[in-house]
């Protein structure tokens, strides 16, 4: 048999199709759930919604549909007969689960890499459609979920467009300092998520993770400081 033949022989074009639009229903599934998440500052946002549901999609069309080729009569693969080719596959999606959460890390408030984790996530049933012989799924799989990523990194939205910043401050009166603090994070309309304030006898100290839809920079942050006398010492850090 080949490979024209056996690709023509288990789907026709408009269950290709059909196979394709689900993946598309997913993400837009994902994407309604996502907007919401995002607009609430949680980690997992758009993005990450998106590839998590187009994956799960994915793996479901490959476990009903990836092995219609073993059912067929006149199968003459060697050790396909009573075999059971949905075991390996399950364990595959358990399995990568392990991978995946390695590449989550807790950075001073913010979390970072679930995206990265659902991209191979994702990845994994790409693989197991093309395994499967689900060639159409498994292509059209990963050029959707490219032009997601390239489209959604380039014109962010919600709070995928925001990035974490750590800003330290220590000041020698704290009370004053409050609300020169706090009218200075609107004019850079920053939200804290993470604030850690240390009182000493002399000095107060500030400890804050913010989101920010614009990185402040060298010079904001400079201009900032000096204007305050009362600012011993002061950094600005982004969070990657």
């Amino acid at each position: 048999m080949t490979f024209l033949s056996y690709f023509n022989s288990q789907f026709t074009l408009s269950q290709h199709l059909d196979l394709c639009l689900r993946l598309v229903i997913a993400c837009l599934c994902g994407a309604a759930i996502g907007i919401e998440r995002s607009r609430r500052f949680k980690e997992a946002g758009i993005r990450t919604h998106i590839i998590v549901c187009c994956a799960a999609a994915l793996m479901m069309v490959v476990s009903k549909y990836g092995f219609v080729d073993l059912l067929k009569d006149g199968v003459d693969y060697a050790g396909t007969k009573g075999a059971d080719p949905a075991r390996i596959a399950a364990q595959v999606v358990s399995g990568i689960s392990f991978l995946c959460a390695g590449v989550i890390f807790k950075n001073a408030g913010t979390v970072k890499g679930l995206t990265t984790a659902a991209g191979v996530w994702i990845t994994s049933g790409i693989g197991l459609a093309v395994g499967a012989g689900m060639l159409v799924p498994a292509v059209f799989a990963t050029v959707l979920v490219c032009l997601l990523q390239y489209f959604m990194h380039r014109y962010a939205i919600g709070a995928d467009a925001y990035s974490a910043a750590r800003l330290q401050f220590t000041v020698k009166n704290g009370f004053d300092f409050n609300s020169a603090l706090e009218h200075q994070l609107e004019m850079w309309n920053a939200q804290i998520t993470d604030s850690m304030i240390t009182r000493r006898p002399d000095t107060t100290e500030y400890d804050l993770t913010v989101r920010i839809r614009d990185e402040i920079t060298y010079a904001a942050f400079k201009a900032f400081t000096a204007t305050r006398e009362d600012i011993l010492s002061a950094s600005n850090s982004q969070i990657r």
